[in-house]
C-alpha cells in the first residue's frame, strides 16, 4: 500500500489526482478505483496499476 494526499478530485467528472507522500509523484485516480468517498486534502492509502496513460491509483481508502 502506498500513502498520499488527494491533491484534486472532481466529483462531477469522477476523477482526480493523488500526490504520493514519499516521491511527490502524482497519480491519476478514477471514481471506479475508490473504496471510500474522498475529498481534496484527504490522506489516503492506495495501490497502483498500469493504465492506458501510466500508473493509476486503485483501491483508494481513507488513511
Amino acid at each position: 500500500m502506498n500513502k498520499g494526499v488527494v491533491k484534486f478530485f472532481n466529483e462531477t467528472k469522477g476523477f482526480g489526482f493523488i500526490k504520493d507522500e514519499n516521491s511527490s509523484t502524482e497519480y491519476f485516480v478514477h471514481v471506479s478505483g475508490l473504496k471510500d468517498d474522498v475529498r481534496e486534502n484527504d490522506e489516503v492509502t492506495y495501490d497502483l496499476v498500469e493504465g492506458r496513460k501510466g500508473l493509476n491509483a486503485v483501491n483508494v481508502k481513507l488513511a
